[in-house]
Formats: C-alpha cells, structure tokens, sequence
C-alpha cells in the first residue's frame, strides 16, 4: 500500500489511546505489525515537554506517526493543532477531524473541506476522517486530499460497518484512490468484510484498547485484515440464489 508516495508494509493501523499501560500498547502494537500510529497532539507540549515519556515510547514502536486533531470543533482550533503536530512531530501528515456532532462525532463536513483546503495549500498531506458521502469525498479530493478516511460507524461504538451500501458505492465510485476504514469497528470479522469491499486498511483503537487482552485482540485484526484482502486479491465468486452442486453431476451412477 502506497500513500502520497510513502510505502507502508501493513494495512492495519493503530490508535495509541486508553491502553491500560504503556507497556501494553507496545505489546499489542508488535503483535498486530501495525505499521502507522496515530497519535493526539494533546498528548504533547512544546513548551513544558510534557507526555514526552510518550512520545519516546511511540518511536520505539518503528512506526510511522500519523498525528490528528482529534476532538478539534472548529477549522481554527484544526488548522492551529495540524500546525503544532507539524513542529512536534516533523511530519507533513495530519489526520484531519473537524467534529460537527457532540453525541455521534460525525464530521463536519463544511469544516472538513475548509480545513482540508487550508493545510493542503500549507503543504500538509491530509487524511480526511470523513463518512461515505460521495459529494463530501469529491470535495476532499478537489481541496487536494490523496486519501479518504471513512467512518465504518461513529468513534467508539464498535458496530462495525453500519452503510454497506454507502461504503460499497464510495468505493467503486472512487476505485483508485486509497481508502481507510477508520472508526466504528469492534471485531476482526468487520475488518475483514472492509477489506473484502476493497478497502485498503482500517485504522482502530477502542476495540483493541478496551479489550480485556488489547494484544491478542491487534494480532486478531492484524490476521483477519490480511485474510481479507487476500479474499479481495482472489477475486470472490458472486453470490446466488440458487443452489449449485459442487459435485458435477455428468458421470454418476443411476440405480434403476
């Protein structure tokens, strides 16, 4: 998988928050071989250096840092906090949320494609958190976004992907742009059934964070992430309403 020019070996990407310990979170991140990181700017402070025990722990993984502006409600408070994780973090990525909804945290899309305007044009790599909307997708792709980042369901619910539909039409509407599931899911079959669709990675947190073996749970998804995209890869039978026998059928005996 390439993204604005950058190779990444694993298709699964990790969020680094409510892990019981940091120990644990290194844990399930060498389990699962995730390959990006995201990480709250609010964890850091340049001046006070606070959360640096964090960050120093985050660059031992061997990551790639994906930064966002996670709980920002405003174009201002996003573009002030991309432009922070940029000096924090020396990386032109941002994962890019403008939150519209206090009870679903679903994007506001307006914002988004304002935001996502402004720091294209200061020279970030933007990764819009978005929804399946295909009008609010083309937006982001005309304000210079390179990927699109897909609620499967709002942040923290684990109900995994709740508008196949929605999600299958921007998929083929868009089939070679690089598309992640981000938020919602809570099994590794739901990472699967994304990567089945085409998708080509899921970015997760809360389902490995919270669950009672954050490790064992980030290999399952690391495992039922490659199964799906190799499932995708095989090029799937289509399903039917009637039945077919495996067996042929010419060549059998008949008793009379």
């Amino acid at each position: 998988m390439e993204i604005y020019g950058t190779g990444i070996a694993s298709r699964l990407m990790l969020g680094t928050a409510q892990y019981p310990s940091p120990a644990v979170l290194a844990d399930a991140f060498r389990r699962s071989g995730a390959g990006i990181a995201t990480v709250s700017v609010r964890r850091e402070s340049g001046g006070e250096r606070a959360g640096t025990a964090f960050w120093d722990l985050v660059r031992e993984l061997g990551v790639r840092v994906l930064p966002n502006t996670a709980s920002c409600h405003s174009v201002r408070e996003a573009v002030t906090t991309a432009q922070m994780a940029r000096e924090l973090f020396d990386t032109p990525w941002i994962k890019l949320e403008v939150i519209g909804h206090a009870d679903t945290l679903q994007p506001d899309p307006f914002g988004l494609v304002e935001a996502a305007r402004i720091l294209v044009g200061e020279g970030f790599e933007v990764f819009p958190y978005t929804t399946e909307d295909v009008v609010l997708a083309d937006r982001l792709l005309e304000a210079g976004c390179e990927v699109l980042m897909p609620w499967g369901a709002p942040i923290g619910t684990g109900l995994g992907l709740t508008n196949i539909y929605g999600l299958r039409t921007l998929r083929a509407q868009f089939p070679d742009v690089p598309m992640v599931v981000d938020a919602g899911l809570g099994l590794p079959s739901q990472a699967a059934m994304a990567m089945e669709m085409g998708f080509d990675a899921v970015l997760l947190n809360t389902a490995v964070a919270k669950a009672g073996d954050p490790a064992a749970m980030a290999e399952g998804f690391a495992r039922a992430v490659e199964a799906g995209r190799l499932a995708y890869e095989a090029d799937p039978m289509e399903p039917r309403d009637m039945a077919a026998p495996s067996t042929p059928v010419i060549g059998r005996a008949f008793l009379e």
